[in-house]
């Protein structure tokens, strides 16, 4: 069994939701030590953060990820148990395969074998969460800030996270929309259905304002992005009772925004649609990234090049898809890429990852070091 295969095996095994970490970040942490790191534990609240770097001075490349993982719903509906790796027919199963114990894996073979001939004029990062699937707050976020506080510098990050599609590097992440999610309550008036009059329903009030959100162009994307998007993804109102008007509504909504637009921007867009319909309403919002692209630099190309050279691949750059914690890095200055497995089946049951996938990404990732550092 090859080093890349054995460690994504451990790091699956173990069951670590989100915020769970589990013990990956010690397995990590172990190997890492030996090879000469510097290895660091930063937990905020419930979550566990990894910052481990080789060398002293020179530039930083750091390899970013995340050891927690999804639920995966009910066992049963699995072919083998979520958290029991298995190679079935040149695949490798199970939670995490894909998203992303098996780039994590990758990363450290990849740095293991570099450093094995190599001692570099420069170093070597390693920043790793397990609150990257959920609310993102206390991971890579704080880490950037207590970084940012000693004046410690990213100068290039690869971020493993699944970006390919059909084969390993055919597409590459330069950069992220913005993500930016709102509650919207409207207010009404709870009463019989039989006497309208004597209520105000706030479904029937809200619906031509939800209407006019959704068919809104936002914006037509640019040569990197996307065009903005604004999807509704829970709407809530009424007691239960079929013979009740229902006092309020509450609508859930997120919009994926290119570098076309800021935040502020959106925010009094919605809030003059709402207010030419006369609702009654409150919204509530939360901004988890802005968008980032990165353009030009050295690590693109060496990532380009890299996957030109063990793959004969022509990589796509992409800035599609949702958020990653690449959001919080690349706002310090850093030169930021996502590079992983495929991603056909990140979330899903029955998540897996070619084997000969996770060698080659690995091969990929030390080609990456020899031409950045």
């Amino acid at each position: 069994m090859s080093a890349t295969l054995e460690l994504a095996k451990q790091l699956i095994a173990i069951p670590s939701i989100t915020p769970t970490d589990g013990g990956c970040q010690e397995l990590i942490g172990s190997q890492l030590r030996a090879l000469g790191f510097n290895v660091e534990s930063l937990p905020f609240g419930d979550v566990s953060n990894l910052w481990a770097v080789w060398g002293k001075s020179g530039p930083l490349c750091v390899f970013a990820g995340h050891t927690d993982v999804v639920p995966p719903g009910d066992a049963a509906d699995w072919q083998s148990a979520p958290f029991s790796p298995e190679v079935r027919a040149g695949f490798l199963y199970g939670r995490g395969a894909a998203d992303m114990k098996g780039s994590l894996a990758a990363m450290l073979v990849a740095t293991r074998n570099y450093l094995a001939s190599h001692q570099p004029q420069a170093r070597i990062g390693f920043l790793i969460t397990s609150d990257e699937e959920g609310t993102a707050i206390n991971g890579t976020r704080k880490v950037v800030e207590v970084l940012q506080a000693r004046g410690e510098q990213i100068d290039f990050c690869i971020v493993g996270e699944p970006s390919s599609d059909q084969l390993v590097g055919d597409v590459v992440k330069i950069g992220r929309r913005g993500s930016l999610s709102g509650r919207l309550r409207v207010q009404g008036m709870q009463g019989h259905v039989a006497y309208p009059h004597l209520a105000r329903n706030p479904i029937h009030l809200a619906l031509p304002a939800l209407t006019e959100l959704c068919a809104e162009t936002w914006d037509n994307g640019n040569d990197a992005f996307p065009a903005t998007s604004l999807q509704i993804s829970n709407i809530n109102a009424g007691t239960g009772a079929n013979n009740v008007i229902p006092e309020a509504l509450v609508v859930d909504f997120n919009l994926r925004f290119s570098t076309e637009l800021d935040a502020e921007g959106i925010q009094h867009r919605v809030h003059t649609m709402l207010d030419k319909h006369a609702l009654d309403y409150h919204i509530d919002w939360h901004l988890s990234g802005v968008p980032f692209l990165t353009t030009g630099g050295k690590l693109i190309s060496a990532v380009s090049d890299s996957i030109q050279a063990i793959t004969k691949l022509t990589t796509v750059a992409s800035a599609a898809g949702g958020t990653s914690d690449g959001r919080f890095i690349a706002p310090t200055g850093a030169e930021v890429v996502e590079l992983g497995p495929c991603n056909g089946t990140i979330h899903k049951i029955d998540e897996c990852v070619r084997v000969a996938d996770l060698e080659l990404l690995s091969v990929i990732y030390q080609e990456i070091l020899e031409r950045i550092l």
